[in-house]
């Protein structure tokens, strides 16, 4: 069982950044980031390959969104610029060890952290 905590959620005006941050309790093969607005679907937002360190975004954050890791600490980074009201939703953090690009089939989540965008 893996236990991921999120946090660095918050509330910023358009055009600020945030920085998210989940500490995983092992290492897995990848990990993630997925969001979800109230009235919307899910959306990934960025995925991390540990073992190739290869990176990918959704269209609507490529670009503002950067997603990183430290391994030694097997935690995942989420690095949020020019943030738009749209980015408003709780933002979830998941791991897998079998790495299939639907993350809806990973199997670790965390509990989110929210993220307001003010217009």
């Amino acid at each position: 069982q893996v236990q991921l905590v999120e946090s660095g959620g918050g509330s910023v005006p358009a055009g600020g950044s945030l920085r998210l941050s989940c500490a995983a309790s092992a290492s897995t093969g990848c990990m993630g980031w997925v969001r979800q607005a109230p009235g919307k679907e899910r959306e990934t937002v960025a995925r991390f390959y540990n073992a190739t360190s290869r990176t990918y975004y959704g269209d609507s954050v490529k670009g503002r969104f950067t997603i990183s890791q430290e391994n030694a600490k097997n935690t995942l980074y989420l690095q949020m610029n020019s943030l738009k009201p749209e980015d408003t939703a709780m933002y979830y953090c998941g791991a897998a060890y079998i790495c299939v690009s639907d993350t809806k089939y990973w199997k670790y989540w965390g509990h989110g952290t929210q993220v307001n965008v003010s217009s």
